[in-house]
């Protein structure tokens, strides 16, 4: 029996399944048994140190990699050994922004935004201007801009096309990989509203992987650590703030996660918790 990418996944179900996962490269463990559920609607973040294999996991949910074992299904669907035909339909129902944008270079605006209607091979030029530039409104970029190039751009530029292009297939789903990178502080808080916007607007299904902790505070509803080759902690961040190991510690409880979790929306109380000891003032750096 064949398998309708738009119609197998089933109500209340997520719309993420990873379960048992395991990641190897040579000796080299990554993941060890990892499961994470996304549930349809929510802003999850994926969070954890360098090594960690947060990039990974969000590359293996799209199917860009393959784990050594373990399943990841999307809208339902198993990613790995399905077939191409129905990769291809999942595909159409998500958008990811890369790290730092990924713009092509060799196109304007209007011709990165453009690129996915276009690859599909399905839509008349008029329907294609037409979607960019709605698009384009979206994202809060003037259409004047449409014909410059990325180099003529600014960095939040970059990112709002960037994001643009990501939701030109009006998609379920989206992928976000370190969306305020290179942005100064200002930038990034202007571009974090624009995502909660979009997110509410779109009813919008997002996974974001960064290490920003305004972001992070700013659009999560569930938070994903990944420590020590297994999924530490998964809940609201009131949550895995409690939660006893270092890398908590050390993230969320440092100075800049006490700054940003007063700043919270819904203060996070951290009364009693145990934070990492100050650096010494006699240590010497080399």
């Amino acid at each position: 029996m064949s398998t309708d990418a738009s119609t197998v996944q089933h109500a209340g179900a997520p719309i993420i399944d990873v379960r048992g996962l395991w990641t190897q490269f040579g000796d080299h463990i990554v993941h060890r048994g990892v499961d994470l559920q996304v549930r349809t609607g929510e802003v999850l973040s994926l969070v954890g140190g360098s090594g960690s294999g947060k990039t990974t996991l969000m590359r293996q949910i799209l199917g860009l990699e393959t784990p050594l074992r373990g399943e990841v299904s999307v809208f339902g669907i198993p990613l790995h050994g399905s077939p191409a035909a129905t990769l291809k339909k999942i595909r159409k129902r998500w958008g990811v922004l890369f790290q730092e944008g990924a713009l092509y270079s060799a196109l304007s605006v209007f011709d990165n935004i453009a690129l996915p209607l276009r690859e599909l091979r399905a839509f008349d030029e008029d329907f294609i201007r037409d979607m960019v530039l709605l698009k384009l409104d979206m994202v809060d970029i003037e259409r004047r801009h449409a014909r410059k190039m990325p180099s003529d751009l600014s960095g939040g530029m970059i990112k709002r096309v960037a994001l643009a292009r990501a939701l030109v297939l009006e998609p379920e789903l989206v992928f976000l990989d370190e969306p305020t990178a290179g942005l100064d502080p200002d930038r990034s808080e202007s571009f974090v509203t624009l995502i909660a916007s979009l997110q509410r607007q779109l009813q919008l299904t997002v996974v974001m992987v960064t290490h920003d902790l305004d972001t992070i505070v700013s659009l999560s509803d569930r938070i994903a650590v990944l420590a020590d080759q297994k999924m530490l902690a998964l809940g609201p961040l009131a949550e895995v703030v409690r939660v006893d190991h270092a890398f908590v510690r050390n993230f969320f409880l440092g100075e800049r996660g006490v700054r940003a979790l007063a700043a919270a929306a819904t203060p996070i109380d951290i009364t009693g918790l145990q934070r990492p000891a100050p650096p010494s003032p006699h240590t010497s750096i080399e």
